[in-house]
């Protein structure tokens, strides 16, 4: 397992179906070792701190798997690493296998899965597309969020070592098919509720969409 991109991107306006929009979405991939802090990577940022970053959503990653997929069923798009907003482009680190809780050194740096991605309407603007967000989230190739355990460094190439699995053994797969009610599973919902990195706002929706059935 290893990163392929390193992605960053700095705040930008954007007009887009005549709007002013203020967004971090573009990233750029980067030579050379980058410093990884608390709540980005150098020369990275997000726009809209109210849903975006924070020590949770520290970094993002994407598999870079999944980009052949996109390319077959969005042949006009030039895709080039970081499309999906990605602060690392990843080789051989999937969503059915890795689990929230997990600790994985990369490069110098501890980091620790947190969560799904849940995109925002930035996404349609980054593909110009209205459906966008919709084919993410049903596609169930979600990217997930990492917390920085450990501060460090990291570039293109740097390995990727699964330090530590969390003992409840939930995928990040398995809380996006949770949050679609694609799986009822009640001995999973308990497991995922027991997550200690999963973010209590997570715990919470999942547990009422349990109850609305």
């Amino acid at each position: 397992m290893r990163i392929v991109s390193v992605n960053v991107g700095m705040p930008r306006e954007i007009v887009w179906r005549s709007m002013t929009v203020r967004t971090a979405i573009f990233k750029d991939p980067i030579a050379g070792p980058v410093t990884v802090g608390k709540l980005n990577l150098n020369g990275d940022n997000q726009a809209d701190l109210a849903v975006h970053g924070g020590e949770e959503k520290a970094v993002y990653g994407y598999p870079a798997e999944h980009y052949p997929c996109w390319q077959s069923v969005l042949p006009e798009v030039q895709f080039s690493w970081g499309h999906f907003g990605e602060n690392l482009s990843t080789e051989g680190l999937l969503e059915n296998a890795v689990c929230i809780g997990d600790r994985l050194r990369i490069g110098s740096a501890v980091l620790r899965v947190t969560q799904p991605r849940m995109p925002c309407y930035k996404l349609n603007l980054r593909f110009d597309r209205e459906d966008m967000i919709k084919r993410f989230l049903l596609s169930e190739r979600s990217g997930f969020y990492f917390s920085v355990a450990e501060l460090g460094e990291m570039n293109a190439g740097s390995e990727i070592e699964i330090l530590s699995r969390d003992p409840n053994r939930v995928t990040v797969t398995d809380i996006v098919r949770l949050y679609l009610r694609r799986t009822r599973n009640p001995d999973l919902l308990e497991r995922a509720l027991n997550v200690s990195d999963l973010p209590a706002n997570w715990k919470d929706e999942l547990a009422l969409r349990a109850r609305e059935g």
